[in-house]
């Protein structure tokens, strides 16, 4: 089988994929649509153990009620199931969802309402078939095609939500104003070492902030950035500056948060420039 036989292959099976993605998705039929969906709070949060492992998420138990038999479950995070929890507060709400009659089976999720149709997998699978179909016209007509067929949409998405991105950096900037200043300090600090094929280890270490806000909230959050040296930061005091409509959204330096997001900006827009120019080369040497 020559490389055009590969392609077609290649783009039979993901086209097929993406094609009863969507089928089950227009009947209803996929694990999102079929996931009951309920809001669960948060009774209680449980202090990390310093040294352990950052994959853990804090612990907690939640308690929900099932929607079809009204009975209300008390759980905790005890083995991860669904998304891990890295900043928690008692009261704070958090979504639950379950297969149908089985809130035992339940798993934690950052979705506190419609969990959405479930075209992740569909849409991606379409992406690969895509990606094949460009690959194909790129072998049989030349490298204009590669350019054009995979810069070109890139670009065209990127121009659509550019707007959007923009208002929603203005909006982060001027919430950075509005934060409050309060004292946290370093109650943990969580450490996993992973080893990559050759055999080399890296350590990944997450501090984790508590701190209390103005109305007498008690937060317990992950903190991956903002702090020096933090491998050693345990036990040190630190200004946490949060949102007051949601303590989840914090820093413990403003003037780095407010570069990083600049410099987001700036590499978005530039990369949108590049991969258009890389289109419009494309088009005019079609």
């Amino acid at each position: 089988m020559g490389p055009y036989g590969y392609l077609a292959l290649w783009c039979g099976v993901f086209g097929a994929l993406g094609l009863v993605g969507y089928g089950r998705a227009l009947a209803g039929r996929t694990r999102a649509q079929r996931a009951v969906r309920t809001k669960g709070r948060i009774e209680r949060v449980g202090e990390p153990r310093h040294g352990g492992s950052p994959s853990e998420g804090i612990a907690v138990v939640v308690t929900f009620q099932d929607s079809s038999s009204g009975r209300e479950f008390t759980v905790t995070n005890d083995g991860g199931p669904g998304e891990r929890i890295d900043v928690a507060w008692p009261g704070r709400e958090v979504g639950v969802a379950y297969p149908p009659g089985r809130p035992h089976a339940f798993r934690f999720t950052s979705v506190l309402s419609d969990g959405g149709r479930g075209l992740g997998g569909p849409t991606f699978a379409v992406l690969l078939c895509y990606a094949g179909v460009v690959v194909f016209a790129a072998i049989d007509r030349g490298w204009p095609w590669a350019l054009l067929g995979f810069c070109g949409p890139w670009a065209l998405s990127g121009l659509f939500h550019l707007p959007g991105n923009v208002r929603d950096r203005k909006r982060r900037l001027d919430a950075l104003t509005a934060m409050a200043a309060v004292p946290g300090r370093v109650i943990a600090v969580l450490k996993s070492i992973s080893t990559d094929e050759d055999g080399n280890a890296s350590t990944r270490v997450v501090p984790v902030v508590a701190f209390t806000t103005l109305d007498g909230t008690a937060v317990t959050a992950y903190c991956p950035s903002g702090l020096r040296d933090p491998a050693g930061s345990h036990g040190r005091d630190v200004t946490v500056h949060y949102t007051p409509e949601d303590p989840a959204v914090f820093t413990l330096d403003i003037g780095a948060e407010r570069r990083s997001w600049k410099t987001d900006m700036t590499v978005n827009v530039v990369g949108l420039v590049v991969v258009g120019a890389a289109a419009v080369v494309g088009a005019v040497a079609l």
